[in-house]
């Protein structure tokens, strides 16, 4: 994996980069990624038996959980921050949600695009900004804010 380019990931490469996995990985195929700076991602198709959990929010309504979504885009984020050198042996962990706004509705199965940029980062501080899209119109926009730590002793990478 070459640091600072952008690129595809594998799914082997995107388990290398974050530590999430299924069924509380929300992210399937990162389109492309620039290390410290941004990342494309699609959504899980929310549809699959791993995800059947899913079925008791609104069971007689089918709707992607607003929280489902957030996370899916700090994962996103965490794979542009997670890529860096200097943050291998490191996890990002949600700080804060400031200024979000869901303005589309999302149904389990719809091909969602998400795309985080990260505006700040420090070595124990971040925030970015992050967008999911249905076809070319956004349907969830906000600031994430994402502390990074050391990975604890008890931590499986």
């Amino acid at each position: 994996m070459e640091y600072g380019s952008i690129l595809p990931l594998s799914e082997q490469e995107l388990e290398r980069v974050i530590p999430h996995r299924r069924p509380f990985r929300f992210i399937d195929q990162i389109l492309n990624v620039e290390f410290g700076k941004k990342a494309q991602a699609v959504l899980s198709d929310l549809r699959k038996p791993e995800y059947d959990y899913l079925k008791a929010h609104f069971p007689s309504y089918q709707l992607v959980p607003g929280v489902i979504i957030m996370e899916a885009l700090a994962e996103v984020g965490a794979v542009a921050i997670l890529g860096l050198p200097e943050n291998r042996n490191r996890i990002a962990v949600l700080a804060g949600a400031d200024k979000v706004r869901w303005r589309r509705q999302i149904i389990p199965g719809e091909l969602v695009r998400l795309e985080a940029e990260i505006t700040h980062l420090r070595s124990k501080f971040g925030r970015g900004y992050g967008r999911a899209f249905l076809e070319d119109k956004v349907a969830v926009e906000g600031i994430i804010s994402f502390g990074i730590i050391d990975k604890p002793s008890f931590f499986n990478s």
